[in-house]
């Protein structure tokens, strides 16, 4: 057998495309399930942008139209016949191609019917009052700086916060590992002291208690703010640390003991590094947990320019008499939290070949 003849027997066959793959039903199923989707969803935010969002009036005829009826009708009508078809013949395909396309067809006819289903049950309602009062955008003209100011507001208390919450928790987390119960049983009290009462009221008690009784920033509440935020993000991150610090391997420890290092070396050069790496995820969860509870620190009585997203919303609420600015704090908060959650994932598979290979 020469050598050509000998590569092309050892060659693998190629494998046949994705639509190659596919039988009859199963494409069929996909394109339906597809067609349902794109025309439910994406066929109602075409026929309102084209109806356009001003005056309100204006969303109310759109969404009300029979023509918003009839695509609504037909996402629910094609979801149920891709539904029907992934749920009866997807073991019967031949390939696991195909049987993947049937149930992705199925996934979506059903997330077309569940969106039409909503909207149907959402128009016989009383739409103009609610999209007068929860979707006039012509409320939201000229809150673009403010909206803009009480973002920034919030990523500096969250910010800040969890400065100071990283530092308390690596603190009470080294506490809570040491193996003398005197050195353990504060740590453990401040951590389940701060997990275990409401934000609310931890804000309400500890700003009397710092401005009130200790006299400390009586005229600025910003930095009251920043503190006990913080203080409640130490508990948390106590516990993540701690936990991270668990997740080594003992034998990693020991490993740098019998180096001739100490207990707190150890730590610093072997333990931390990989404890903190492994943290970051939930670190980072935490951190976007705490940019919404900013919200609460309104009841501090924050000054015009310290607002955060939602003391805007109120105040704007409260002097149009509509409501359509909490929309606006909605979109501000989005704004914030969504490149930090796309970050979170972003960094769990950037670490997750790391971490395997420490685990090893």
């Amino acid at each position: 057998m020469t050598g050509s003849a000998g590569a092309a027997v050892l060659e693998r066959p190629r494998a046949l495309p994705w639509f190659g793959q596919q039988v009859g039903v199963s494409l069929a199923t996909f394109l339906i399930g597809l067609a349902a989707v794109v025309g439910s969803i994406g066929g109602s935010v075409v026929l309102l942008l084209r109806g356009g969002l001003t005056p309100f009036q204006e969303v109310v005829d759109t969404i009300t139209s029979p023509t918003q009826g009839l695509i609504l009708w037909l996402g629910v009508g094609l979801g149920g016949v891709a539904v029907t078809l992934a749920l009866s013949l997807h073991r019967y395909v031949p390939t696991k191609a195909a049987r993947g396309a049937s149930i992705v067809g199925g996934a979506l006819g059903a997330q077309a019917m569940l969106f039409s289903a909503i909207y149907l049950l959402f128009r016989t309602g009383d739409v103009e009052i609610f999209i007068r009062n929860f979707f006039d955008v012509e409320q939201l003209e000229g809150l673009g700086t403010l909206f803009l100011r009480g973002a920034m507001n919030t990523v500096i208390l969250a910010f800040g916060a969890e400065a100071l919450g990283i530092i308390i928790g690596l603190a009470l987390a080294l506490l809570v590992l040491s193996k003398r119960a005197v050195v353990r049983a504060p740590a453990r009290l401040y951590i389940n002291f701060f997990r275990a009462t409401p934000l609310l009221w931890q804000l309400l008690f500890f700003s009397t208690v710092m401005v009130v009784g200790f006299g400390l920033f009586p005229r600025d509440p910003y930095p009251v703010a920043i503190i006990i935020l913080g203080l409640n993000a130490g508990g948390y991150s106590a516990e993540i640390f701690r936990a991270g610090i668990h997740s080594v391997e003992q034998g990693q420890l020991e490993a740098a003991r019998s180096l001739g290092m100490s207990y707190l070396q150890a730590l610093r050069y072997a333990i931390l590094p990989q404890a903190i790496r492994r943290v970051i995820p939930p670190l980072m969860n935490e951190f976007v947990i705490l940019i919404k509870d900013t919200s609460l620190v309104a009841i501090l009585g924050l000054t015009f320019i310290q607002r955060e997203l939602l003391a805007v919303g109120r105040d704007a609420v409260l002097e149009t008499g509509n409501s359509t600015a909490y929309l606006g704090t909605a979109l501000g908060y989005l704004v914030v939290t969504l490149p930090l959650i796309r970050l979170v994932t972003w960094l769990e598979h950037r670490l997750r070949s790391g971490l395997v290979g420490v685990g090893a």
